[in-house]
């Protein structure tokens, strides 16, 4: 093979007028003529009307009743230069049935012939021959002679030719069952020719729709013809089988097969030449050559339309028109044009099927992050070169990337194209499981099913979630930490609630001591003395409050100090750092920085200059209380017997620089010697730290005492924080669920393949887990009902885990309820540590217990995909690539960048081919270009690709590549048909399963 090869870009929409009449047409002739005959100017105005017609008509039925005579001038036209843009001219012979319509016409039928056989004037004439009238005693051959003879029979007047078979073929008229009958006698005529019947009521079948007596007659017209000539577009649904009102089954009972519907111009006169009524065109799909209109009868919905204008695919800037690779001797010096449709690259292994993809590929800068070393651009990489590949697309532009930057991801831009190499495929397939690449790629469709006023410019999938799930997961979050502080507060309140015992006990010994110590000191002071010591005893208590005060406001000072500090940080640190992350965290809430400020924290009064009021309040009542230094007289000196306290003023309220005074001066008269007075200073000092300490023990003990009441509070409010943990989670999934909504609406609605997709979002519970770590904190050997390995797992599967798995925030709550109250003391008999041997270990092990119990570490959120109800990690590799092809072919629509797929077969059954993916590549190809490798002959024949190109690769040379060469075509292109059937296995049987439905042999 050389790069003489046929390289064609295969089925493209083209204008046909199947049904057109040329001057000289046997009746209702309209055109100029001269004594019967079309002028020379009638036809130089027909072909010229043709020719400027707009838009351009590339194929014609040229029409005659009963002849081809037409049919052979507009050959012979062409031949002489005339219509160049008319690439096929076909006859389209138009006969009469012996049956007539409501409107007193008969019912027209129309023999359209392909001109391929070199005799098919011959051959067909020989089978028109075999059509007979009969007309009184006489039978009339459907020949020129006999109708001319019937026409100067019926008139009885010696007519000239032309009018004689005018004449003839308005009375000849075929019997319905005779022309079936020699139908299926003649082979030629069957392999060659496409019946056609009006749909009108004027001339056509529906005409005896009215006739009850009709019904089996025009029911066996409609059967036997291949096309239907008729306009309306509920006409074409009709016979299309798109209109609903018969199932397949019983639209193929009674008609045979669906069935196109074409229009022509039926141009009788100039003015109508390329101009149907409404602009109803007819499009077909396929090459210039009558096999294409035979494609049209296999494929009435995607190969005709009648319509102003064709089916519009892949948009022009979104598809590619040829590919050719500079310095590349390898590759050939031909661009390879390429259909904007579905294209099968097919051929041997090793003809350069996939060095033809990785060529379209990397023009597109799609190749770089599928290289790996069993792709070709690598494993060829030494005999590259300086080999370019170059696209051109439709709408004129033209990319190109050298092969040599490929491994130079940063040197390419965002690819053009969507490849799924053969090895992405198979990493995305392998039965060990990619599940992550391919999720990834679910998630990128999910995020794009959704309109771009709704993604809150979010640019991925993970935004779009983080953006919709942030409620549930901060509020999760919130009450993970609350159950966690909550804990810490349990434990401290248990360990006051411990120590009131001690706190107790402390107390009465502590009061015990004070007693005796009383006692002791007062065994010091002589009798003769008691009075200064019973006043000794009065100022010392006082001094003692007012000590006590001074420290009050001594420990008041140094608070202030420390609020004073917490203030300045709050306001210079902890506020603008809190504002800052307000701001980046809630970004999307658009707020300008002035509106921003309302969300600055502040304190609601002057907290300095509170600060500022209460220290100089504090220093004050300190000064007060500590007063001036009294003037205390020597013992010599007679003022010594004088109180130094004012005699009108209450002791309470003196400054502790006079009550001081007193207490040394009173200490003195006492009259203790040296010893005993400073035993009487010690005892003194030491009651009133015990009274102090008596204080302190008191208050403790009320907050012990209370321990017991806020526990079960923070029991209570531990409880509806768990609750909010599973609010949090029932959030997000409904986010998740939201997400998915616009995906799974349409999922809903489909059938096939598509209807057996699903999105899953599940809560990952890990039971076993939670167990584990449970028994971890237990003696398992203890007699309880969690004895022995296992007994808390089952436990935790019959109360907790259906509701952690399926259960609302309440639902959990109420289980986690019921458990506690079945298993409490099953979880206390259980615990390692003695609680009356060693009180501080039972009562941590009591905090460990409780983190353990309540905490959601063990609950996680997963969204996936399920295909028949199997998730996708557990699917079996040829079942994920039926996914993976959904996901590419139906569901991602957003997507209309030409897709390059590489051999998606080799983990599919041919089974799973057909009745899963064949649909998917038709439909996915009226929106975007489709380039498949294949050894399938499924993807091929049966998807109807527009185009197939067949590689085929050289001797092997030294030192260089092989040299590829490549031929392309459509599936109606008898070369590429052949290719097809010797290369593709089953591809034979693949067309003829296809064209089982039209009553003629495509081969």
């Amino acid at each position: 093979m050389t790069d003489t090869n046929i390289l064609l870009r295969g089925s493209e929409w083209r204008r046909w007028d199947p049904h057109i009449h040329a001057p000289g047409t046997v009746l209702n002739d309209q055109y100029p003529s001269f004594e019967g005959e079309p002028t020379e100017e009638a036809w130089d105005l027909y072909l010229r009307a043709l020719e400027t017609s707009t838009p351009v008509i590339e194929a014609l039925g040229v029409t005659d009743y009963y002849s081809t005579e037409c049919y052979q001038k507009v050959r012979e036209f062409r031949q002489r230069g005339r219509l160049g843009s008319v690439g096929l001219i076909f006859p389209n012979v138009e006969l009469r049935y012996g049956v007539g319509t409501a409107k007193g016409a008969p019912v027209n039928f129309h023999l359209m012939v392909s001109p391929e056989d070199p005799e098919h004037l011959e051959k067909l004439s020989r089978f028109l021959a075999k059509l007979t009238f009969k007309s009184g005693d006489d039978t009339y051959r459907c020949t020129p002679e006999d109708i001319k003879r019937l026409g100067r029979d019926f008139t009885g007047k010696p007519l000239n030719d032309r009018t004689a078979f005018s004449e003839g073929a308005n009375q000849f008229k075929v019997e319905v069952d005779p022309f079936i009958e020699a139908w299926h006698d003649t082979p030629w005529i069957r392999d060659n020719a496409l019946i056609a019947v009006p749909g009108s009521n004027q001339d056509g079948s529906a005409g005896l729709q009215k006739d009850a007596s009709l019904a089996a007659l025009r029911r066996k017209i409609e059967r036997i013809s291949h096309v239907i000539f008729a306009s309306q577009p509920n006409q074409r649904d009709f016979w299309a089988g798109l209109s609903g009102k018969l199932s397949e089954e019983d639209f193929i009972k009674s008609y045979g097969c669906y069935k196109p519907c074409l229009h022509g111009s039926d141009a009788h006169e100039l003015s109508r030449v390329g101009m149907p009524d409404l602009q109803r065109y007819t499009w077909i799909k396929g090459d210039l050559s009558f096999e294409s209109l035979r494609q049209a009868c296999i494929e009435p919905v995607h190969r005709a339309i009648v319509a102003t204008d064709p089916p519009i695919g892949a948009l022009s800037s979104q598809a590619i028109s040829c590919v050719r690779v500079e310095n590349a001797d390898w590759f050939g010096s031909q661009p390879i044009p390429l259909n904007a449709g579905l294209i099968g690259i097919i051929g041997a292994r090793g003809s350069g099927k996939t060095a033809l993809a990785d060529m379209i590929a990397g023009g597109a800068y799609a190749l770089s992050e599928h290289v790996n070393e069993k792709s070709f651009v690598r494993r060829a990489r030494e005999l590259l070169g300086d080999a370019e590949p170059y696209l051109c697309w439709q709408d004129g532009s033209e990319t190109s990337n050298p092969l040599s930057s490929i491994d130079h991801e940063e040197m390419w831009d965002t690819p053009k194209v969507q490849y799924l190499s053969q090895q992405f495929v198979e990493q995305l397939c392998s039965a060990d499981g990619a599940t992550e690449a391919l999720l990834k790629e679910i998630q990128r469709v999910i995020f794009l099913s959704h309109p771009h006023e709704t993604r809150a410019d979010a640019v991925d999938f993970d935004q779009l979630l983080d953006l919709r799930a942030a409620r549930g997961r901060e509020a999760r979050q919130r009450y993970e930490t609350a159950i966690a502080h909550i804990g810490d507060q349990i434990g401290k309140l248990r360990d006051q609630q411990n120590a009131l015992g001690g706190l107790k006990k402390q107390r009465d010994a502590l009061a015990s001591q004070r007693e005796k110590d009383n006692d002791q000191r007062a065994k010091l002071v002589p009798k003769s003395a008691e009075k200064h010591a019973q006043d000794f005893e009065k100022v010392t208590l006082a001094a003692e409050k007012v000590r006590q005060a001074i420290e009050g406001e001594d420990r008041r000072l140094a608070q202030l100090d420390l609020l004073e500090d917490y203030v300045n940080d709050f306001q210079n640190r902890q506020v603008p750092n809190q504002l800052a992350e307000l701001k980046s965290e809630h970004a999307r809430a658009g707020l300008s920085d002035t509106l921003w400020e309302a969300f600055r924290l502040k304190f609601t009064g002057d907290a300095s200059g509170t600060i500022e009021a209460e220290r100089k309040q504090a220093g004050e009542r300190k000064k007060q209380l500590t007063g001036k230094a009294a003037v205390k007289p020597s013992p010599e000196d007679p003022q010594t017997e004088v109180s130094l306290l004012p005699a009108d003023t209450p002791i309470d309220t003196l400054p502790l620089s006079l009550l001081a005074g007193e207490e040394e001066r009173l200490q003195r008269l006492i009259g203790v010697d040296k010893s005993k007075q400073r035993q009487h200073s010690q005892l003194s000092e030491k009651i009133r730290r015990a009274d102090a300490t008596l204080k302190s023990l008191e208050t403790q003990i009320q907050t012990s005492e209370k321990a017991k009441t806020e526990i079960a509070a923070k029991l209570k409010e531990r409880d509806r924080s768990y609750e909010g943990v599973f609010a949090g989670i029932v959030a997000e999934e409904a986010a998740l669920a939201d997400l998915y909504a616009p995906l799974m609406k349409r999922l809903d609605r489909e059938s096939g393949a598509l209807g057996k997709l699903r999105f899953s979002i599940r809560r990952h519970v890990d039971v076993k887990g939670w167990a584990d770590r449970g028994e971890a904190l237990f003696d398992k050997r203890r007699s309880s009902g969690f004895q022995g390995l296992g007994a808390l797992h089952q436990a935790a599967m019959v109360y907790l885990a259906p509701s952690w798995q399926n259960g609302d925030a309440a639902a959990v709550s109420a289980a986690m309820a019921a458990f506690r109250e079945k298993h409490d003391q099953d979880i206390r008999a259980s615990a390692k540590v003695d609680p009356n041997s060693d009180r501080p270990s039972w009562l941590k092990w009591l905090k460990d217990v409780s983190e353990w119990l309540y905490s959601t570490d063990h609950i996680r959120l997963s969204y996936g995909i399920q295909y028949e109800g199997v998730e996708l990690e557990t699917l079996s590799p040829g079942t994920r690539g039926i996914v993976l092809l959904l996901l590419y072919l139906a569901i991602d629509t957003e997507d209309d960048r030409p897709l390059i797929i590489d051999q998606p077969e080799e983990n599919l059954d041919p089974k799973s081919i057909f009745e899963e993916l064949v649909g998917l590549f038709r439909d996915a190809k009226l929106r975007r270009q489709i380039i498949v490798v294949t050894h399938n002959a499924n993807l091929i024949v049966n998807t109807d690709a527009e185009q197939v190109i067949v590689a085929e690769c050289g001797p092997l040379r030294a030192g260089s590549l092989p040299k590829f060469t490549y031929t392309s075509g459509s599936l109606e292109n008898p070369v590429i048909r052949k290719h097809v059937c010797e290369i593709l296995e089953g591809g034979e049987r693949a067309f003829q399963e296809r064209a089982k439905r039209l009553r003629v042999n495509l081969t």
